[in-house]
């Protein structure tokens, strides 16, 4: 097999999942060929996000003019496929989308022509944005059969506007990171698309996590990891925070966004200044190093897919806190592995908080352990790639 994978922006410090996954393939010697329509090369830190995006054909990087010759010249070689695909694409952007399908039209044209170059048999998409939409009309041009991952919680907010249905309809299958997001890929797929419809888990590396380390001697300390945005819901976090009766509990939160500046402002004004840390943008090495100095990981967030950071904390042997949403409970199992509260409580998360500072050193441990065994045994991604690989080869 020859595999291309096709993502909007890639490779991304968020993303790590993704070259995660393709790694682990192509330790199964399948031969993978990297699309992306843009880079994000000037926002890269990583050294291996770097390489990877070295590694990387960016369509958009050939220029305007360069697209359109190839893209044209394309569709005037099969003029029928082409016609095929252009009604795709403006039935795809009938509500309202049209000039923009126009250019995923051109972008999949290129893209069509480069897969006939190099001999891919299968097109694979990240997301079911618009990278799945430029997978759907590369099939249109006769190019490759296709599949995608959607994540969530981006495509269940607008899977009209996105086409899920349709996307689902001409793909050779659909995959979900979660069986909740398997269950909302269901509601917009005909019941003669549901066995086309799987789970993969995104994986973790299970050699970088070979130990767990000692939980921190005293106190009572958090870490939350993620982008400063709103569905995060960091600014309910800080609420809790203020609310909880626990003595000596500090909040470490990690990463950087738009909202750092309110952040900052509601922990001046709940006067926690001296009970959170705010860290900024952090590597891989980093985020495992907070993870060692805190008793658990908390995620507060109000969407998600299911988090990397909730499998990389449990595989590091940490408990977790975390909202009952998406996929998370399928994951954290209350009392064995960590804490699940309601979303928007900030009442309730800081009763798990305060449960946790009150709970025995010892059984913090045990569920840390606890945490650990389950995400290994549930996310390691060579098990997960080899499922992949056998829906390619289907």
């Amino acid at each position: 097999m020859k595999i291309a994978y096709l993502v909007n922006t890639y490779p991304r410090g968020s993303q790590t999942f993704i070259r995660r996954e393709i790694q682990a393939l192509e330790r199964r010697g399948i031969s993978i060929h990297r699309f992306a329509m843009r880079s994000d090369r000037a926002a890269l830190v990583d050294p291996a996000d770097l390489a990877e995006d070295d590694l990387t054909e960016h369509v958009l990087a050939m220029g305007g003019r360069r697209l359109l010759a190839s893209a044209v010249g394309w569709a005037m070689r099969h003029p029928g496929k082409a016609l095929a695909a252009l009604r795709l694409a403006l039935a795809s952007g009938a509500r309202g989308g049209r000039l923009i399908h126009l250019v995923y039209w051109l972008e999949a044209a290129h893209v069509a022509r480069r897969c006939a170059d190099l001999g891919i048999t299968h097109l694979h998409a990240h997301f079911g944005t618009n990278s799945a939409t430029v997978a759907m009309l590369v099939r249109g041009f006769g190019g490759p059969r296709y599949s995608f991952t959607v994540h969530g919680p981006e495509e269940f907010d607008a899977p009209v506007a996105l086409n899920l249905g349709l996307k689902m309809r001409h793909a050779a299958f659909t995959v979900a990171i979660s069986s909740f997001g398997r269950s909302q890929l269901c509601r917009w797929a005909r019941g003669a698309d549901w066995p086309r419809l799987h789970v993969v888990h995104c994986g973790i590396e299970p050699a970088k996590f070979p130990e767990s380390a000692p939980l921190p001697a005293s106190g009572a300390r958090l870490v939350a990891i993620g982008r400063l945005a709103e569905q995060k819901g960091f600014a309910l976090l800080v609420e809790a925070l203020a609310l909880s009766q626990a003595p000596g509990l500090h909040l470490t939160l990690v990463g950087d966004g738009p909202l750092r500046p309110a952040l900052e402002a509601a922990i001046a004004a709940h006067g926690l200044g001296g009970q959170v840390t705010l860290t900024g943008w952090a590597d891989e090495a980093r985020v495992r190093a907070e993870l060692a100095a805190a008793h658990a990981l908390i995620l507060p967030s109000f969407a998600e897919g299911l988090p990397m950071v909730v499998m990389e904390a449990m595989a590091a042997g940490r408990p977790v806190i975390a909202t009952m949403i998406a996929g998370v409970p399928e994951l954290v199992l209350p009392g064995e592995t960590g804490w699940l509260v309601p979303a928007g409580d900030a009442a309730a998360l800081a009763g798990a908080m305060d449960a946790l500072a009150a709970t025995a050193p010892e059984r913090l441990a045990a569920m840390g352990q606890a945490a650990r065994a389950r995400v290994l045994a549930r996310h390691d991604i060579d098990v997960e790639a080899a499922k992949l690989a056998a829906l390619f080869a289907g």
